[in-house]
C-alpha cells in the first residue's frame, strides 16, 4: 500500500522544491526561492530558515540583496563559496534578463520612460557609470551604449566617444545617463558643466540631447524636467 504523503510531512528543505512543482514558481515566497538556490541549510538551520535570515539582513529587499558581495554572503553561517556563487549567479541572471533584447521600436517621450529604459542596468551598482541611449529622429530606441565606469564618486566622460558612437549608430537624438551610488539626486557642478559642454558640441553636428538622467536606487533626476536642457 502506497502511503499518501502530505507537504507537511516532507523535510523542510524539500518543501520549496515540491511546492514549486505542485503549485508553480509564482506561489513561492522570496525566502523559499532563495532556499532552492541554497540547496541546504546549516547544522542549526534549514535552507528556508537560512534564506529568511539572509533576507532579514537586507530588510527583505531583493534589490539590496543584489548589492551583497561574495565576502558579505559567506559571513552567514551555512553559506560557503559554492552557495554564495550560486546566489550571485542567480541574481545576475535576473538582472540580465531585464537587460536582454530591448524593444528597438520603443518611443521615448517622457523622463519616466527614459528612466525605466535603463533601470535594469543601473540597479545594484556601487560605482558610477555613464551610458547613452541612441534614438532615431522619431525618438525610437536604436541602442543603449556603455561609455565609462569609475569609482564611488565619479567617472570620466569622453564626449568624443559619445558622439563617435552616436554617428556610428546614425542617432539623431541621444539621452545621457549616469548614476549617483551615494543616493544624492541633485546634479553636481561637474554634472552641470559636462551637460552644458555636450549640448554645445551636439548642436555643431546636428544631434539633439533629449535629456540627462541621474539614476539612484530611490528615483531619478531629469535635466529636461527641470528645464536644464534648454
Amino acid at each position: 500500500m502506497i502511503e499518501n504523503i502530505t507537504i507537511k510531512s516532507w523535510a523542510e528543505d524539500d518543501r520549496p522544491r515540491e511546492k514549486l512543482l505542485l503549485k508553480g514558481k509564482h506561489n513561492l515566497s522570496d525566502s523559499e526561492l532563495i532556499a532552492i538556490i541554497l540547496g541546504s541549510g546549516s547544522r542549526d538551520q534549514s535552507a528556508v530558515e537560512l534564506a529568511r535570515e539572509l533576507l532579514s539582513s537586507v530588510s527583505n529587499n531583493l534589490s539590496l540583496l543584489g548589492k551583497l558581495t561574495h565576502n558579505e554572503l559567506t559571513k552567514f553561517k551555512g553559506i560557503g563559496d559554492a552557495k554564495a556563487i550560486s546566489i550571485l549567479a542567480a541574481l545576475e541572471i535576473g538582472r540580465r534578463r531585464k537587460e536582454a533584447e530591448p524593444d528597438e521600436k520603443q518611443k521615448i517621450t517622457k523622463s519616466n520612460q527614459a528612466y525605466e529604459l535603463v533601470r535594469h542596468i543601473f540597479q545594484d551598482l556601487t560605482h558610477e557609470v555613464f551610458y547613452v541611449a541612441m534614438l532615431n529622429r522619431a525618438n525610437q530606441l536604436i541602442s543603449i551604449e556603455f561609455i565609462s565606469s569609475g569609482g564611488f564618486a565619479g567617472t570620466v566622460v569622453d564626449g568624443k566617444m559619445i558622439f563617435k558612437k552616436a554617428l556610428e549608430k546614425s542617432a539623431q537624438t541621444i539621452i545621457l545617463y549616469h548614476n549617483h551610488p551615494s543616493g544624492q539626486l541633485q546634479p553636481s557642478s561637474e554634472d552641470l558643466k559636462i551637460t552644458k559642454d555636450l549640448k554645445e558640441f551636439a548642436k555643431i553636428i546636428d544631434i539633439s540631447i533629449l535629456d540627462h538622467i541621474i539614476f539612484t536606487d530611490n528615483g531619478y533626476f531629469s535635466f529636461a524636467d527641470q528645464g536644464l536642457m534648454n
